[in-house]
């Protein structure tokens, strides 16, 4: 595992930047039943979250991304929206879909990377897998990447802390004066930078 996380990360060394262009991509997905093609100018205007995982008919994926799915329609009333992304096609995706009970409960796209060029794009792909890690974006309604987490694939990610972040950014994005101190959920209290403050936290 130590090898491989080290290769890893000297594949990717070029990583995103925050707030730079979110990679462009065309793939094609597996969604409401049927195969579709998304592009990401589909989501200009809305917040997206890109959630990339390993591989179909695993032990950990099932459970973030069934906790995405009973959380969709809370996410949808925040203009934001999922898509899940691994090198799976999508007729895997649809076995997947079927055989499951908890991916039964998807209703967002989910993206196809057979050649591993989208992850590769959003730095993820590990070449001697042939996989991504485990990773999420979170992308602004201008296609701005805002923010993005990467981690070893044996542990899973909570979606209570990513939808927190969510609503942070979209809180500065509104109100550009104030920052989120740590753990700031909606009706806590914000920070308004000044030099007054400084020294009084």
């Amino acid at each position: 595992m130590v090898i491989i996380v080290n290769s890893f990360l000297q594949q990717n060394s070029m990583m995103l930047k925050i707030n730079s262009k979110a990679p462009d991509f065309n793939v094609k997905a597996y969604y409401e039943d049927n195969i579709k093609k998304f592009t990401l100018k589909d989501y200009k205007g809305k917040w997206l979250i890109l959630l990339f995982y390993p591989a179909d008919f695993t032990f950990v994926c099932p459970t973030e991304l069934g906790e995405f799915a009973d959380r969709y329609k809370e996410l949808k009333t925040l203009n934001t929206e999922v898509a899940s992304i691994s090198t799976d096609t999508p007729y895997v995706h649809k076995a997947w879909h079927d055989d499951s009970n908890t991916i039964k409960k998807i209703k967002y796209p989910m993206f196809s990377d057979p050649s591993g060029r989208m992850c590769k794009d959003y730095g993820t792909y590990i070449e001697e897998e042939g996989l991504s890690v485990r990773a999420t974006f979170i992308i602004d309604p201008d296609c701005v990447i805002k923010a993005y987490d990467i981690h070893d694939n044996s542990i899973g990610r909570s979606a209570d802390e990513i939808i927190r972040k969510l609503k942070a950014l979209q809180f500065v994005r509104k109100n550009g004066e104030q920052v989120c101190p740590a753990n700031w959920a909606p009706g806590k209290e914000t920070l308004k930078p000044s030099l007054d403050l400084v020294g009084k936290i």
